[in-house]
């Protein structure tokens, strides 16, 4: 096996069709692109969810729903996180800048406390809104809430 001999493998490549370069190639003429119409032409690109003219599926399909621009997202926190922060930390005051600094939520984040889990310690809750559970379970337990 010499350098000047190396070829690689059968199979392994294979020529670009060269299209457009006159009849004797087999692909001279109309360079495979058939007749007319905007396929055949150069810089044809075809948009997105074109369907050849035909009504494309995304106006076909009804619209439907509505998008309230009112809507407030909470994020939702439970007593159970709640009695864990409180044993951790050794705190009885709870609110929006220690569950911040504990890593629960985020500066933006509007919270509401949901009534999963329960409550061993009296705490004081300050959070943006409260399920009616947990209200009763803060209270229950002897502590009080109080919205943001």
């Amino acid at each position: 096996m010499e350098l000047n001999n190396l070829k690689p493998a059968k199979g392994s490549t294979h020529h670009d069709k060269r299209v457009g370069r006159g009849a004797g190639s087999g692909h001279g003429g109309y360079s495979t692109r058939g007749n007319k119409g905007a396929q055949s032409r150069s810089g044809y690109s075809r948009k997105l969810g074109f369907e050849g003219g035909q009504m494309p599926l995304q106006r076909r399909l009804p619209k439907f729903g509505f998008t309230n621009l009112k809507r407030v997202e909470y994020k939702p926190i439970n007593l159970s996180t709640l009695e864990t922060l409180a044993a951790d930390k050794q705190i009885s005051v709870i609110d929006v800048e220690a569950l911040i600094s504990a890593g629960f939520v985020s500066s933006k984040d509007k919270v509401k406390i949901l009534g999963n889990g329960s409550l061993s310690r009296a705490l004081t809750v300050k959070a943006h809104a409260f399920s009616k559970s947990a209200e009763a379970a803060v209270a229950a337990a002897g502590g009080s809430t109080e919205k943001l």
